[in-house]
């Protein structure tokens, strides 16, 4: 089982909306970021999906809106899989507010690991991404 997996980023200027909180698309693109930083740690950049014609895509993102974040504010992303068992895989994000450790936003994502030739999803999309993976652990449930 992996250790906790999360990653930082600093609220820029150019993400706030007219309110003075960061736009709701941004939440997004934190939770994007997070799983992109997530995947290659784990040894699954997307050259290593390219070269094996493989692709991750997205298929429904659901974000729950709990806090305002403002500009100059640090948030921690975590990024959590689950798998089951069919051709669909999940990854969850938490992004908290670092200055007092209070959720901004939960955000769940349902993926899938495209096969790019037959333009199908994998059937079991934990193993594949397990093999494919240089370390492994990092893409088991915490």
């Amino acid at each position: 089982m992996a250790d906790h997996f999360a990653v930082r980023v600093g609220v820029r200027s150019y993400e706030i909306d007219v309110n003075g909180h960061v736009n709701h698309a941004n939440y997004h693109r934190y939770a994007e970021h997070a799983r992109t930083e997530h995947m290659n740690a784990a040894g699954c950049s997307i050259d290593r999906f390219t070269e094996n014609g493989l692709g991750i895509v997205l298929l429904e993102t659901t974000c729950r809106f709990q806090r305002e974040l403002r500009y100059g504010d640090e948030v921690e992303i975590d990024s959590r899989l689950s798998f089951g068992e069919g051709r669909t895989f999940r990854m969850e994000h938490t992004l908290r507010r670092v200055s007092d450790d209070v959720a901004a936003a939960e955000i769940t994502c349902t993926m899938g690991l495209l096969d790019a030739a037959a333009r199908r999803l994998v059937a079991d999309p934990g193993t594949r991404l397990r093999e494919l993976a240089t370390a492994p652990e990092l893409l088991d449930p915490v």
